[in-house]
């Protein structure tokens, strides 16, 4: 038996969403109960299946309690990254920092003393400083292959939205971003690059994110499986 939040809406279908509470259903205000646990029942497989990516994807990117000391993790590149303090050492990742291995490690220049503080900023200035360089090189790659517009971009340290677009073309992304995989960077680089074409949230502007990204929908369901609110905790 999987459990679920019911939710009645005006919609004509009943729908399937996994959220930070499990399974939630939203259902016509027609629709009996025994319909919409036949309907659960029928859909069990792939259920359970998104439970469990959601699961890891919670485990391993939801860190809000990350601890800023040496030994501590946070999530990067939607990988898991340990903190290490040392004095003979910039602030450097072991290995590729578009492409990093899970547990690698980033080193800090600090000394092993260093206030809980002074580590989260040093940890926020290079990760701001990572997503300068590659969220850039993303949205420049996708203007390059579109042949779209925009007057200008910059990062966001907004704590409530990933992106935003304006009619005169000025677009922001959330540095926080980098917590996850590119598949999920690049998923908000087309949903706000295709605001310049349509401006709403209509069935013609998820067309126009489908062709800027064909089989963003993973991408966009791991979004909104958290918000900004989850991730580590900066100033």
């Amino acid at each position: 038996m999987i459990g679920f939040v019911l939710l009645r809406s005006k919609r004509r279908s009943i729908g399937f969403m996994i959220g930070d509470e499990g399974l939630r259903v939203t259902a016509p205000r027609w629709v009996t109960l025994g319909d919409i646990d036949a309907a659960v029942t029928e859909k069990s497989a792939w259920i359970l299946s998104k439970l469990q990516v959601w699961r890891e994807r919670r485990d391993k990117i939801a860190l809000g309690g990350t601890r800023w000391e040496d030994g501590g993790e946070f999530p990067y590149l939607g990988k898991r990254l340990v903190l290490r303090l040392s004095m003979q050492h910039g602030t450097v990742l072991d290995g590729n920092p578009d492409a990093p291995e899970d547990g690698a490690t980033l080193w800090l220049g600090l000394p092993a003393d260093a206030s809980s503080i002074r580590v989260r900023d040093t940890v926020q200035v290079w990760l701001q400083g990572q997503a300068r360089r590659l969220i850039g090189t993303r949205l420049n790659a996708f203007l390059a292959r579109t042949g779209l517009k925009i007057a200008k971009w910059r990062l966001s340290s907004a704590s409530s939205r990933w992106g935003s677009c304006t009619s005169t073309g000025n677009i922001m992304l959330s540095w926080r971003l980098m917590h996850f995989g590119v598949d999920v960077i690049d998923y908000v680089i087309a949903h706000e690059l295709a605001h310049l074409r349509e401006m709403n949230h209509s069935p013609k502007f998820w067309a126009q994110v489908s062709l800027l990204l064909p089989g963003f929908e993973p991408a966009r369901d791991v979004l909104r499986q958290h918000d900004p609110a989850s991730l580590p905790k900066f100033k």
